[in-house]
């Protein structure tokens, strides 16, 4: 079980939703998926609350 809060990398992120990288970014791009923060230069990750509340959306 992920957590409810903090941050998840794409990696943890395609394991948790199931879907591609390419599929992933369509969706960030569409406004269908939350869209990621950058947490440094070559770090960007998603809030969990958001993904959460995606997740119970799409229930």
């Amino acid at each position: 079980m992920e957590p409810k809060q903090g941050f998840i990398r794409q990696k943890g992120l395609l394991n948790l939703v199931g879907f591609s990288a390419p599929t992933l970014w369509r969706k960030v791009k569409a406004g269908t998926f939350p869209k990621p923060v950058k947490l440094g230069q070559n770090m960007t990750a998603w809030r969990m609350e958001e993904v959460n509340q995606w997740m119970n959306s799409i229930q």
